[in-house]
């Protein structure tokens, strides 16, 4: 008797616990698909599959288009599901940079506040003025003062914090703009540092548990810091939610869980920005400039600025969460792309005009 006591109230226990999970992922609200928006979608589709050089070059996996907080559009492509996690890639750095804004409103940091204060025993034996001059704000605005980024190589056996620190600081620090993922896994040490978390439990109950996420993947380094950079997967639906987010200025079901301010900063110009691997002094004899390429309108806090009076979380290969503050909507797309500036003439052709 008292076993079968004993494994009804297991029983119980766990189905309970599975009507939980089931209740902690709440979707975001549906309207029926117009017919401007089916036929604007389906000519982008085609437009992916025909118009690149190379007919493989983008691989659509998803698209998801949010107007006025309710999905207007969603389909998933080439085996991939709306319950399959994605990889992230650079849009990690989006979800860092917001777990830095929270720790500032915590108290816990400043952004002028110096990256070498947070790691007093693993600083080299000689540090440069530049080095000295690091701050928080540089490390967002990817203006750390690298000549080159830090090299990935040899990562299994270094120290990720020790090797960052080590690396030459060549220029002054908030002055030269230079893509840097090892700078936003220093962010991610600096909010463990200083909240005792790890990147993903520390968003996990303040962003992703409150915007009814399930909790995700998020890859680490040795030492078991999460990447920051990079390794956060996500499903299509959660980077929508994150999208409509920065439209509800950080507010979601009457709760004000990301500062407005921060989530207001983030997205704004804060420095120039050119694309990743290359150099300011390159842009010119490359032929880029504000008309031509997505990459040079300007970087805030590990997000890019768009043309159309839009900004984008932005990752390799081109996953993206677009928001148009003007028009109320999100745009988000997850793909296999050899394609960077192409793929966007695409998206402002075909699905902006539906926006």
């Amino acid at each position: 008797m008292k076993k079968t006591s004993l494994i009804l109230a297991l029983t119980i226990l766990f189905l309970s616990g599975c009507k939980q999970e089931r209740k902690e992922v709440i979707d975001l609200p549906r309207t029926n698909s117009s017919p401007e928006v089916i036929a604007a979608v389906d000519s982008f589709v085609h437009a992916t599959q025909t118009r690149p050089v190379a007919p493989d070059s983008i691989t659509l996996h998803s698209i998801m288009i949010l107007k006025h907080g309710n999905v207007v559009y969603e389909k998933w492509f080439n085996g991939q599901s709306a319950e399959t996690p994605h990889p992230m890639f650079s849009v990690s750095k989006t979800f860092t940079a917001t777990a830095v804004g929270l720790a500032i409103n915590e108290g816990k940091l400043q952004l002028t506040d110096s990256v070498v204060k947070f790691f007093p025993d693993k600083l080299p034996a000689e540090q440069s003025d530049n080095l000295k001059a690091m701050t928080v704000r540089d490390l967002l605005t990817m203006t750390c003062g690298h000549d080159v980024e830090p090299s990935s190589q040899n990562r299994d056996s270094v120290d990720w914090v020790e090797s960052f620190l080590s690396w030459p600081v060549k220029h002054k620090p908030g002055e030269y703009y230079l893509y840097n993922s090892i700078g936003t896994y220093m962010l991610s040490a600096i909010v463990q540092k200083v909240t005792g978390e790890k990147l993903i439990d520390y968003l996990d109950t303040r962003l992703f548990q409150p915007l009814h996420i399930a909790r995700p993947e998020w890859e680490e380094s040795p030492q078991g810091i999460n990447c920051g950079g990079w390794g956060l997967s996500l499903k299509t639906e959660d980077m929508a939610k994150m999208g409509q987010l920065f439209l509800q200025k950080g507010e979601w079901n009457g709760k004000q869980i990301v500062p407005a301010d921060w989530l207001k900063e983030m997205p704004s110009f804060q420095v120039p920005s050119a694309p990743s691997g290359t150099r300011f002094e390159d842009l010119e004899k490359a032929g880029l400039n504000k008309d031509n390429n997505e990459w040079v309108q300007g970087y805030g806090y590990q997000m890019w600025i768009c043309r159309h009076n839009a900004f984008r979380a932005d990752g390799f290969a081109g996953q993206y969460i677009i928001v148009f503050p003007d028009l109320d909507a999100v745009l988000v797309l997850t793909t296999s792309s050899s394609l960077y500036q192409p793929y966007f003439d695409l998206i402002w052709e075909y699905l902006l005009p539906i926006l």
